[in-house]
């Protein structure tokens, strides 16, 4: 069996891992290596221990849940005709849907996967967990791989898109309940499915969702991770140049997931373009909307990190009385030698060593007063906001010239 899918205890014994097995773990650490699918991937030669074959994948799979709502579409009559009011090759939702929000899920994956694979061992390589927690963090490892692979998971992940994604959200929800589209056609017993339907609402939106899922799964593990790393007394050094005790390394990981975010817009247009060409919306109708996706998602990827603030925030306290003193006892000293008992005669002033030692300490104090509570910076936040807004800009030619758009976004940037 594959050692990806295999890793953690699988066993009663509950004796410590050695130092051989923390390594291994730690190197080993990854949100997607993992799962029913993942093996079956393994297994029809579209995926590999590095996730690599990313194209075959995406070709794959996104040509199953399109492809036959082409063919079945042209079979219908439904193509590209007067017959319905939302043709097939019209339908910009579904083909922004299939051919780049699920490529991006699958693409995003693989950025995932490296960027984040070095997170565990960092942890251990920075001293922030000593070597007597180290046996608690490789249980944190394990639990996130136990969960990663349990098959239970996936298995009601795909129930869950058929009971509600499907019979609830999708039929009563998402799809055109008014109009006649490619699709279905409406009448008093509800949506009337066509054979390209049946595939739409029974394979391809099933596809689509079960991926979407899986990565809030996903990210559900990787929360879970961090908080049972937070759970550990971490080694953090209020003083550290990076304003987080240490933990800077982790203000990087959100970028791991912009793929994510991007994918997450493209869907978001999808669905204002259809509204916009179809019902006769205006883009500006769907701020409320827009608002709401960028701060679901930036709360998805950044309030894991908010895990460690009560440590972050206890160092901060801490560092403060600690540094506090030593700088009153230094600059007392400093005062009492240079100023009240008369400048030192065999000391000269300039070059002095006090001096410096004085500006020192006092970058260091700036360094702690200063010092976050969250590996969260304000570039991350604009930079993860404008990958959900990039792919609805396209949608502002509705609303005014191509000319004209490019100099409000220069407008915005300059």
């Amino acid at each position: 069996m594959n050692r990806y899918f295999d890793l953690g205890p699988q066993t009663t014994d509950h004796s410590a891992p050695t130092a051989d097995e923390i390594l291994r773990d730690t190197q080993n650490f990854s949100l997607v290596l993992g799962g029913p699918l993942f093996q079956l991937l393994r297994r029809a030669h579209m995926a590999d221990d590095a996730l690599e074959l990313v194209r075959q994948r995406i070709l794959v799979i996104s040509l199953v849940a399109w492809l036959p709502l082409l063919a079945l579409s042209a079979l219908d009559g439904r193509l590209l005709g007067h017959s319905v009011a939302v043709p097939f090759l019209l339908d910009l939702e579904v083909h922004i849907r299939f051919l780049v929000a699920v490529p991006l899920l699958i693409l995003a994956e693989l950025v995932v996967h490296r960027r984040l694979r070095p997170i565990a061992r960092a942890f251990l390589e920075r001293k922030i967990v000593s070597e007597a927690s180290a046996a608690q963090f490789d249980a944190a490892v394990r639990a996130a791989f136990r969960l990663r692979n349990s098959v239970v998971a996936e298995l009601l992940m795909v129930a869950f898109v058929y009971a509600v994604g499907i019979f609830v959200v999708w039929r009563q929800y998402t799809a055109m309940q008014a109009t006649t589209s490619w699709y279905a056609v409406p009448g008093a017993g509800g949506l009337s499915l066509s054979l390209a339907g049946f595939w739409y609402g029974y394979v391809s939106v099933p596809i689509f969702q079960f991926l979407l899922i899986r990565w809030y799964f996903r990210l559900f593990i990787w929360t879970r991770f961090l908080w049972h790393v937070s759970r550990i007394e971490l080694s953090l050094v209020p003083t550290h140049p990076d304003r987080v005790g240490g933990l800077g390394f982790l203000s990087n990981t959100v970028y791991a997931f912009m793929t994510l975010l991007v994918a997450h817009g493209a869907m978001l247009a999808a669905q204002f373009a259809n509204r916009i060409f179809f019902a006769g919306a205006a883009l500006t109708e769907f701020k409320a909307e827009t608002a709401a996706m960028v701060l679901f998602l930036l709360c998805l990827v950044f309030v894991p990190l908010l895990v460690f603030a009560p440590q972050l925030a206890q160092a901060k306290r801490t560092g403060l009385s600690e540094y506090g003193s030593l700088a009153e006892r230094y600059v007392r000293e400093f005062d009492t030698k240079w100023l009240r008992s008369g400048m030192p005669t065999s000391e000269a002033l300039v070059g002095s060593a006090d001096i410096q030692s004085l500006a020192d300490l006092a970058n260091s104090f700036d360094v702690v007063r200063t010092m976050r509570i969250a590996p969260i910076t304000k570039d991350a936040i604009i930079r993860l906001a404008a990958a959900v807004l990039i792919p609805i800009v396209p949608l502002g030619l509705t609303m005014m010239s191509l000319e004209e758009l490019l100099k409000r976004l220069f407008g915005l940037v300059f």
